[in-house]
């Protein structure tokens, strides 16, 4: 039987430590080429909305240790608004009754049959807070107690919750350009963490003094700066455009994620992207060689170095997403699935064949 689960059910089976340690251990195949990753494709078209563009992306991998594979799918509508003088990323809600359209395939290894299937919604937020909280983790001073967070919206709900799963935070600093959301984000963090998130009118205030900054935007321009480094400072992004070039190029220890620079674009003829264009999006820092530079599995396999010393300033940049993630979390949230008898079963058969293919 094949497995349906909801976004509930992935929230009720995945929890952060957890997704952290499967990353933790995964990484490890990862690193010496056990377990693989297909680079993120996006094919970007025009649609009937004037102001937005069709963007289908996809991403896979296979962790051979684990038994599963999983390809990550979404179909959406995107557009690009300004906020104040920065640009930013939103995806709208244009499928039926005002809904995202995002899933996760999970397949065996053994059997290649198709073992559950649910939206990427909650597990992509999850993932990706579980990714920057493992560069707390390994980067990170390890008294780091100051936590200056610039975003407030969902991910950066699971960018404080992982870094507090890694590290002692006894002390938030929150700035985001929309009052009302930073309050908001604030009282409900302090309640989530049992830390006081503080509210801050501007960005300076949120990270002046911080231990560890963590930036978590749908921005496609810079929100952190060089001018605001300082001894002993671990910074992170949830994306590549976020950290100034120059504050990258000034860090002691920089690590992303993975050697892919960008993912691969399939575009229609003479289309205008306005994340590709220059200065913006994924055509920020284009002068560093993101092949040459040490990544996050490499860091947790021990191919690397991290923090040397107390005084570095060291940097993670979450630069691309992995389909490899989707499979290391699927099979924990499969594997809890089958034991608490949560989702749904459908045939199997109805999504193998007898034909061959």
């Amino acid at each position: 039987m094949t497995l349906i689960l909801s976004n509930a059910d992935v929230e009720n089976l995945l929890t952060m430590p957890e997704c952290i340690d499967v990353l933790d251990e995964a990484y490890v195949e990862l690193a010496e080429g056990r377990g693989i990753s297909r680079t993120r494709s996006d094919s970007l078209t025009p649609t009937i909305r004037p102001d937005a563009l069709y963007g289908l992306k996809s991403m896979d991998g296979v962790s051979p240790k684990l038994g599963v594979s999983a390809v990550r799918i979404n179909s959406d509508i995107l557009t690009w608004p300004k906020q104040g003088d920065s640009m930013r990323r939103v995806k709208v809600p244009s499928a039926p009754n005002g809904r995202y359209v995002g899933l996760v395939l999970l397949f065996s290894t053994h059997t290649g049959e198709p073992l559950a299937i649910f939206p990427d919604g909650v597990m992509q937020h999850i993932r990706v807070g579980a990714t920057n909280g493992l560069g707390v983790k390994y980067l990170a001073r390890q008294d780091a107690k100051v936590l200056g967070m610039l975003g407030s919206g969902w991910q950066a709900e699971t960018q404080l919750t992982a870094a507090c799963a890694v590290r002692r935070i006894d002390s938030i600093r929150c700035f985001s350009p929309n009052k009302a959301n930073r309050d908001a984000f604030a009282a409900k963090m302090s309640r989530v963490l049992g830390v006081e998130v503080v509210p801050v009118d501007q960005p300076e205030q949120a990270v002046v003094g911080a231990d560890i900054v963590m930036c978590a935007s749908n921005t496609i321009d810079n929100i952190f700066f060089e001018r605001w480094m300082a001894p002993g400072m671990h910074v992170s992004a949830i994306k590549r455009p976020e950290i100034e070039t120059a504050a990258l190029k000034r860090a002691d220890r920089l690590i992303i994620h993975t050697n892919d620079g960008t993912p691969t674009h399939i575009l229609t003829k003479d289309l205008v992207v306005p994340e590709k264009t220059k200065g913006k999006g994924w055509s920020v820092a284009e002068e560093i060689d993101f092949k040459a530079l040490p990544t996050l599995p490499q860091l947790i396999a021990g191919k690397t170095a991290g923090r040397t010393a107390d005084d570095q300033v060291t940097c993670f940049v979450n630069n691309l997403g992995l389909g490899y993630q989707f499979a290391a979390a699927g099979a924990v949230v499969y594997r809890k699935a089958k034991e608490a008898g949560a989702g749904t079963e459908l045939p199997t058969d109805w999504f193998t064949e007898d034909v061959h293919p």
